[in-house]
């Protein structure tokens, strides 16, 4: 953690929504004017989408048939938090981007699945990470201890397959079959490195679906925004205007001292209420510590 260089995570796995956060961040960056230096978390991840395959087979072969991006053998966890370290230390580091498609490694001349070399990152106020392992612990890596402010994103989790299951189908033209497959692939890092992080965040958004997600894999849609609530979790509920936070989200509600339930359509307007004192105040820290 720093006041000079603040690090924010946002932590989510695949199909959970961590997208839908960061436009509201940059909102908030934009309005304020603040120049945050943004880092992909799949940029982290240790083999490009060829060699993945490969590691995956050899992995099979090996008898272990977990292998994914959720586990730290398929990801640089060690350099995460030597970036988020560096960063709170000096306000530098090293970044790069992983290409998923053909519009964004155009620019690069390079192929889809692959990554662009590392780089310096530019003069920034901030460092933002929106991906899997933001607050991340294992028996040799602490990435958490290093960020000022951790936000969980995590749907329930039948809402969160249907995500996946239509997008995987509907974007990258994979059969439920296979994106299942994924799914049970993944579980036991799910459940051993995703899952725990939410205990260390310090907010948490988990959107619950207000129609029948019984069977996710039978799913045609994705519940609307109108047909959910959010459920929003303060890890330390000191300082936070829940009155006024109750006056501006209309129809939302408290079910426990550090819980707040907003409409899913007012989500956004939430986050904003929510995170721009937030964000001003490691502002305001940052400036002073610079002025000493």
């Amino acid at each position: 953690m720093s006041i000079k260089y603040p690090v924010i995570a946002i932590t989510g796995s695949s199909g959970a929504g961590t997208s839908s956060v960061t436009k509201s961040f940059q909102h908030v960056f934009r309005r304020e004017k603040l120049n945050a230096a943004v880092i992909e978390g799949d940029s982290f991840h240790k083999y490009d989408r060829k060699s993945m395959k490969e590691a995956a087979a050899e992995q099979a072969k090996l008898g272990n048939n977990h292998f994914s991006h959720f586990g730290p053998e398929a990801n640089e966890l060690a350099e995460l938090e030597k970036l988020f370290k560096t960063y709170g230390e000096t306000g530098s580091g090293k970044r790069r981007y992983y290409l998923h498609n053909a519009d964004e490694a155009a620019p690069y001349k390079q192929e889809p699945g692959t990554f662009t070399p590392w780089q310096d990152l530019p003069p920034s106020d901030l460092l933002f990470y929106e991906g899997l392992h933001g607050a991340a612990v294992t028996d040799t890596v602490n990435v958490g201890q290093h960020a000022d402010l951790m936000v969980g994103v995590v749907p329930i989790i039948n809402l969160e397959w249907i995500q996946k299951l239509i997008r995987d189908k509907s974007a990258r033209g994979y059969s439920t079959e296979a994106v299942v497959v994924t799914i049970m692939r993944r579980m036991p890092d799910y459940v051993n490195y995703i899952t725990p992080q939410f205990s260390r965040t310090h907010v948490n958004f988990q959107r619950v679906p207000t129609v029948d997600t019984s069977n996710p894999f039978v799913a045609q849609d994705i519940p609307t925004p109108d047909e959910s609530f959010v459920v929003i979790r303060f890890a330390n509920p000191k300082g936070i205007d829940f009155p006024y936070l109750l006056s501006m989200v209309h129809d939302s509600f408290m079910s426990r001292p550090n819980v707040i339930v907003v409409p899913g359509g007012k989500m956004e307007l939430a986050m904003q209420l929510i995170f721009t004192p937030m964000i001003m105040r490691l502002m305001e820290n940052k400036k002073r510590a610079l002025a000493l």
